[in-house]
């Protein structure tokens, strides 16, 4: 006979609050970078959010640089500025170790916005120039690993889902 091992379920939980529901991947805003519409992963396995940023400078307490709200270099790019937070050193998904730029900004989604911190780096290489991690989300969203794309209001309207 196999002894199973309940005590996660005998373990006190808290209740989960009514928090809206989003997606692994999303559309938000980062108004305060002017940056109306960017697809983001919701990464619940990374700590702290990452947005794609290249010809950075650092000028004293502020820090300028080039996003790309579209993939693969296509869109307009939009030049930013930020008070400079620190800089961090972040060790990535693969395991490569880098210095970063960590910025505080606005984001929305949902018709929900609030500051979070961002760090800065080159994303080339990757599906989603953005990553929002679980500190920015942390209290406000229920994460839903099988959607995508639940905030109609940020669907481009030829992908705009009907509404019951």
């Amino acid at each position: 006979m196999t002894h199973l091992d309940t005590s996660l379920e005998d373990s006190p939980r808290t209740p989960t609050p009514d928090l809206p529901t989003i997606g692994w991947r999303e559309w938000l805003a980062l108004p305060d970078l002017g940056v109306a519409r960017i697809k983001a992963k919701i990464d619940t396995g990374a700590r702290s959010s990452a947005l794609h940023a290249s010809d950075i400078e650092r000028s004293g307490d502020r820090v300028k640089f080039i996003t790309r709200p579209k993939h693969a270099g296509t869109g307009d790019p939009v030049s930013c500025e930020a008070d400079l937070l620190d800089v961090r050193t972040i060790k990535s998904s693969n395991g490569a170790i880098e210095e970063r730029y960590l910025i505080s900004t606005s984001v929305e989604l949902k018709g929900i916005c609030w500051p979070i911190e961002l760090t800065l780096t080159s994303r080339d290489d990757m599906l989603f120039w953005m990553l929002l991690g679980r500190e920015a989300m942390r209290g406000r969203f229920l994460v839903d690993p099988g959607a995508s794309f639940l905030d109609p209001s940020r669907l481009s309207r030829k992908k705009r889902r009907p509404t019951s």
